[in-house]
């Protein structure tokens, strides 16, 4: 059972202001693709590939520790023109941990992940956490649409239709570079990329 709905409730955004949850509007009809949980070996190279097919520019939020061990695929990311972002260094969970330790763990992501943009693990981060973040210099990014790719129960089909039934202009959508997500995102993305560029659309990384 899904526990967070597909397109963001706009009453959220009123309740927490200090996050991003989209982008303003635009003349041009922009969509902003984020990639959680990589750089991954495997699945990362896949996805610029496919991202380069159709000239989009995406934002990656890499967890730390990854980027530790295949430093070249963040190189890759960086060299072909995406955004990146800190998703800290052992993907934790704000809710289940104390704030100096989140804190730290955010720093050590950043010592090799060069990136003043933030999204937490899981959407889910204290406002303590948060201040202290936004104190530093950092831009919370969430979502207006989660794929849902990562989700078992679902198929590639109903990830793609999550997407392209739910997004418009300005909106910040969730995919994952990961093992977990990969079956439904590789089925879902090309088909996303496809179906908005047909539209119109142009897709951006997000910059700030």
């Amino acid at each position: 059972m899904m526990l967070i709905p597909v397109k963001l409730p706009k009453f959220i955004k009123g309740i927490f202001p200090n996050y991003i949850w989209d982008m303003p509007l635009s003349h041009n009809k922009t969509l902003y693709l984020t990639f959680d949980d990589g750089p991954n070996p495997e699945i990362t190279p896949w996805v610029l590939k496919t991202l380069d097919t159709y000239k989009a520019k995406a934002t990656f939020f890499c967890i730390g520790d990854n980027v530790r061990k295949y430093s070249e695929i963040l190189t890759q990311v960086q060299a072909q023109g995406h955004a990146i972002g800190n998703h800290t260094y052992n993907h934790l969970k704000g809710w289940k941990t104390e704030t100096e330790t989140y804190i730290k763990n955010v720093e050590l992501a950043a010592s090799i992940l060069p990136s003043k943009l933030f999204r937490p693990p899981y959407g889910k981060i204290k406002t303590s956490q948060a201040n202290i973040l936004k104190k530093q210099g950092y831009s919370i990014i969430m979502w207006s649409i989660i794929a849902y790719d990562w989700e078992k129960h679902l198929n590639g089909e109903e990830c793609l239709n999550n997407v392209i039934k739910n997004a418009k202009d300005g909106d910040i959508i969730v995919f994952h570079d990961s093992y977990k997500a990969a079956k439904n995102m590789q089925y879902a993305l090309p088909r996303v990329l496809e179906h908005f560029s047909k539209l119109g659309f142009q897709f951006k990384a997000i910059s700030l």
